[in-house]
């Protein structure tokens, strides 16, 4: 198969084509409208001449002659002459002629029909007589009593008529010949143009370029948002508008980004300097990175990467849950082998009371029927995270206690359950791991979860946490919900996803249940603060 026609070649050709259409159809339009101006011209002159020599007194009395045409032939010559027309004929009511530029035509009858002039009327229009093919003008002439007898025919040969307008025409010609080569070359040009500007690619090529481009943004797992230099959105791909939680991502294109993103990545693009953080979008913790978008050394804008870091922040508090738990479990066993070793030896020395008794004082205590059958919190996984706090809050000489008029029923696996349940881990996580770090060696944590019937029907959660720590300044308790805002520095060596986002989840996720979370802290007194989270559970009880 031969190779298909370039994209140069059709430029090419679509441009002459459109060049020479448009000149020649302006030249034709031109010469029309010039030849009907010189057939407009000639009409005018030859009525007029037509007319005067019909109402010339001369004329009109030579009709009484013996001989009208020696009074005038020599009239209808000069008059032939002077008007630049081809003949200027007189005849009389028969159609005799009187005059003729070749006098041996003088005497006959003429050639042409003669009945509309002498019936009183002009004609206009091109005939055939003994000159030739003529464009012509007859007008009647009347006597001194307004009766028609005769008529007088002006004409100029169509030759004639042609050879003046092609004589008149040649500029015309030239110029749209010239017009002609110059658009010839335009099209040249603005083809090497447009092929230099596509850096001479042909139509497959930018088809397959741009079908590998929206593979590759749109396949990517990392976000990735583009700003042109007036800050307007330029490209959003499918992972971004996930990670930030667009649905209509095309209509967000040539927005303002101070309008589509959050201020924390409006900040991000503002800073040139900007390196790689954690922003939280919502509900997910992002690490961004800020690239500048540059062509041939010049900026034209900015794009943001983003990588999801929501499942590293959640996994790395769970294994932070599982060490904490696993720490507790190591010391339950050795706390648990000495006291074999204390029944052990009660029994070697004989001692069966007192080793009995001891066995019934110690008790089952430590696993997760603790917290499911001393409360009323009936979730293995809401249970099985605050056993985990528990222990890791003992590691660090901390108690945390249930109360044991929590009640929570076990939720279900429908959609709308799961969320609520995994919206409860990350809000009692968040606050228990806050409340433990602000809790010195020997404090106190208390923990309460309640669902009741909520006042606008359906259920609610209530999440209480209250400490005895330091507690948190009235001049703080807005600030604290603000995302990147944190009290407390990170610890050097530290693995962590960053601080000043457990507050803002806590509060993103009561909002969007549309919920609540109030701060109950008492900075003078000492005595630490409580933390109140309400979340409405749209569940019937």
């Amino acid at each position: 198969m031969g190779r298909s026609m370039s994209l140069r070649v059709q430029l090419l050709l679509l441009q002459l084509a459109i060049v020479l259409v448009t000149v020649l159809g302006t030249g034709i339009v031109a010469s029309a409208l010039q030849e009907q101006q010189l057939r407009d011209a000639y009409r005018d002159r030859m009525i007029g001449v037509a007319q005067s020599a019909a109402s010339l007194p001369a004329i009109v009395d030579a009709f009484d002659d013996a001989d009208p045409s020696a009074t005038i032939q020599p009239i209808a010559e000069l008059l032939r002459k002077a008007s630049d027309v081809t003949y200027v004929v007189v005849t009389n009511a028969e159609g005799i002629r009187y005059s003729h530029p070749d006098p041996d035509r003088i005497g006959e009858h003429v050639s042409t029909d003669p009945s509309l002039p002498l019936s009183g009327k002009t004609y206009v229009g091109t005939q055939t007589g003994t000159l030739g093919a003529s464009w012509r003008v007859k007008v009647p002439i009347f006597n001194h009593g307004g009766a028609v007898m005769g008529l007088v025919s002006v004409g100029i040969l169509e030759s004639d008529l042609r050879s003046d307008y092609l004589g008149n025409s040649t500029l015309l010609f030239l110029t749209i010949a010239i017009a002609a080569v110059l658009g010839v070359i335009g099209a040249a040009g603005v083809t090497s143009l447009i092929r230099r500007r596509i850096y001479g690619l042909e139509p497959e090529q930018i088809a397959g370029l741009l079908e590998e481009r929206e593979a590759i943004l749109h396949g990517v797992r990392e976000g990735v948002v583009a700003v042109d230099d007036r800050g307007h959105v330029t490209l959003i791909n499918d992972a971004a508008a996930r990670l930030l939680g667009m649905d209509d991502s095309a209509g967000l294109i040539g927005r303002p980004a101070a309008e589509v993103l959050d201020a924390d990545l409006v900040q991000v693009l503002a800073d040139v300097e900007a390196e790689q953080r954690l922003v939280l979008s919502g509900e997910r913790v992002l690490v961004v990175r800020r690239d500048s978008a540059e062509i041939d050394g010049s900026t034209i804008g900015a794009i943001l990467i983003l990588r999801d870091n929501t499942e590293l922040h959640t996994l790395l508090r769970d294994l932070d849950g599982a060490q904490g738990l696993a720490d507790g479990l190591r010391s339950q066993a050795h706390g648990f082998a000495n006291k074999l070793h204390v029944i052990s030896g009660l029994l070697e020395l004989g001692h069966v009371d007192e080793a009995v008794a001891f066995i019934a004082h110690e008790g089952s205590g430590g696993t997760l029927a603790d917290v499911t059958g001393s409360t009323g919190i009936r979730d293995l996984e809401v249970g099985a995270l605050l056993l985990v706090k528990q222990a890791h809050a003992k590691e660090l000489g901390i108690i945390v206690s249930i109360d044991p008029e929590s009640q929570l029923p076990a939720l279900g696996t429908d959609p709308v359950s799961e969320r609520l349940r995994d919206d409860l881990l990350t809000v009692l996580g968040n606050l228990l791991d806050n409340s433990v770090e602000a809790c010195a060696y020997g404090g106190h944590v208390s923990v309460s979860v309640a669902e009741a019937t909520a006042p606008a029907g359906g259920s609610e959660v209530t999440v209480t946490v209250e400490d005895d720590g330091v507690g948190i300044p009235a001049e703080l308790r807005d600030r604290v919900f603000t995302a990147g805002f944190s009290s407390k520095a990170t610890l050097p060596g530290q693995l962590s996803t960053g601080r000043g986002i457990g507050l803002t989840l806590v509060k993103r996720i009561a909002q969007r249940h549309g919920g609540s979370v109030e701060i109950d802290s008492d900075r003078n007194a000492g005595n630490g603060a409580r933390i109140v989270v309400r979340v409405p559970a749209g569940r019937q009880l």
